[in-house]
């Protein structure tokens, strides 16, 4: 038996962050949607399930089959999951009298309990539902209590089964990961071998035997995760691996030059091709945000076809594409969560491509690329470039596209990260940039009244770009970033920033 957990989606909006607390426990898990599991569960040690915006009341409730994992396999169920336990299970589940919403504190917590072991009573933790669980199912034992809740926690005799009617994955809950770690780990018997170096052990020998000999291009974006994929691939297959850098003309100011002279040092064999005209004539007059993403992905999509057509007998395609850029484009697995923007490195290739597909960091998170980089031994100083957009300037310039806007914005977002390095600030910052807003407004520069653009500066910290915080950079950093931009900048007179979070805002603004 494979030493994997199976995370079961019934649409919560922590289902990510159940992914993420068992993977720094360096214990390997997917997420699947709650009505179509895995057919073969033999390759799974522990199920969880997550909770769920709905309620186990409702005639549209998820419904799944527990069959093969029940009483067979460890189950642990958070939320919603406690609450199906126990309404298909012999017990009650009804409306709360309060909505059961935020911080609570546990009591009366069963301290011979495994499940609990180090767990403090009176430890916080985060309730997040309207029902409540009224009565434990057949052969349930109550574990734990909060003041509000007297079935906070609940195990069922003679299964490795347990209920808990709060969310362990979220930063509120203070012990929530030594709990998971005390089912996972304790109880289940799983062992913390997901580690970098596992990771680039397991996935190059993969790639060996998937890919032998055959010829893989790759679109290199001078990002964090394409490099990686790269650098991966050329572990495994040499000089089978030909890598391409397309200039869109929406990168950042002398960025396709300065890429190119980093891949050069790094061994890779990469080849730069200037397509900006291309692209920039596409766009021209579009301003609906979702219609430039799928112009820019279908040029680059012709722009990569005819390059790949001059390397002879390539078969596949590889793609630097990460977790939540799947998660983000299509629902976490299928199940009810909403698309909140299409990505430009998901969804495959058109048929007449006729390549394989190979995404080898397809399952990690951010901070977990950057983790297997450094063991790959890429520098530090490249593992920490921030996020950039694969459409790159296009989302940032709000409305059309036009060069001389992304000559502004090229020169705006300049000052702006050099600033963050030359303050000392830039990997304080998980991403920042800035946006060329589609309004003029009124100023003043020496004696002449001006009508000019505005601009947005954008910083945010983050862990994988799941949810984000806008950082509080200094006062005085943004007073003479702006006036930086204002002096410098042509056709900019006002500089404002961004201080919203994700959610509910994005980080891009398009």
């Amino acid at each position: 038996m494979q030493n994997n957990v199976l995370i079961l989606d019934f649409g919560s909006q922590y289902t990510q962050l159940i992914a993420r607390r068992v993977r720094e426990l360096n214990i390997f898990c997917e997420i699947k949607p709650y009505n179509k599991p895995p057919e073969d569960m033999s390759g799974y040690k522990a199920v969880i399930l997550s909770g769920s915006p709905f309620s186990v009341r409702a005639d549209d409730a998820p419904h799944p089959d527990l069959s093969d994992i029940k009483g067979k396999i460890p189950l642990l169920a958070i939320c919603y999951g406690a609450q199906y336990l126990a309404h298909f299970g012999g017990g009650i589940v009804a409306p709360s009298n309060t909505r059961e919403y935020g911080r609570a504190r546990l009591t009366s917590i069963d301290g011979d309990e495994p499940f609990f072991y180090e767990i403090r009573e009176d430890s916080q933790v985060w309730m997040s539902h309207s029902d409540t669980i009224k009565e434990l199912p057949e052969n349930g034992v109550r574990l734990a209590s909060t003041n509000d809740v007297l079935n906070a926690a609940y195990k069922i005799e003679g299964e490795i089964t347990y209920g808990i009617q709060f969310h362990p994955e979220v930063y509120h809950t203070k012990q929530g990961k030594l709990l998971l770690e005390n089912f996972l780990v304790h109880i289940s018997g799983l062992q913390q071998t997901w580690t970098p170096d596992a990771f680039v052990e397991t996935t190059v020998a993969e790639l060996k035997k998937k890919i032998g000999s055959e010829k893989v291009i790759l679109g290199l974006s001078g990002g964090v995760d394409s490099t990686v994929a790269a650098v991966l691939l050329h572990k495994a297959i040499g000089e089978h691996l030909h890598c391409i850098f397309v200039d869109n003309g929406l990168l950042r100011k002398n960025e396709f030059q300065e890429v190119l002279d980093q891949y050069e040092h790094m061994g890779l064999n990469v080849k730069g091709v200037d397509a900006s005209a291309r692209f920039l004539n596409a766009l021209a007059g579009e301003d609906d945000p979702e219609k430039k993403r799928k112009i820019l992905g279908g040029i680059f999509i012709d722009v990569f076809d005819d390059e790949s057509h001059k390397v002879e007998d390539a078969k596949w395609r590889a793609q630097g594409t990460i977790y939540p850029d799947v998660i983000e484009s299509v629902s976490a697995t299928g199940g009810p969560s909403a698309t909140i923007k299409s990505h430009h490195n998901v969804g495959g290739l058109p048929d007449f491509m006729k390549l394989k597909v190979v995404e080898p960091l397809k399952m990690l998170f951010k901070d977990e690329v950057r983790r297997v980089g450094g063991t790959l031994g890429i520098e530090d100083e490249r593992l920490g470039r921030h996020p950039f957009p694969g459409p790159g300037l296009a989302i940032r310039i709000l409305g059309d596209v036009t060069q001389e806007k992304v000559n502004i914005l090229q020169e705006v977002d300049a000052i702006f990260i050099n600033g963050l390095k030359e303050w000392g600030l830039y990997n304080k910052v998980w991403q920042a940039g800035a946006m060329l807003l589609p309004v003029n407004s009124v100023g003043v520069m020496g004696d002449e009244r001006t009508y000019e653009k505005c601009v947005a500066l954008r910083a945010v910290e983050s862990t994988d770009g799941m949810t984000a915080d806008w950082v509080n950079l200094p006062y005085e950093f943004l007073q003479k970033t702006s006036n930086e931009i204002i002096n410098k900048v042509p056709g900019v007179n006002r500089v404002v920033y961004d201080i919203s979070s994700k959610p509910p805002a994005t980080i891009e603004w398009e």
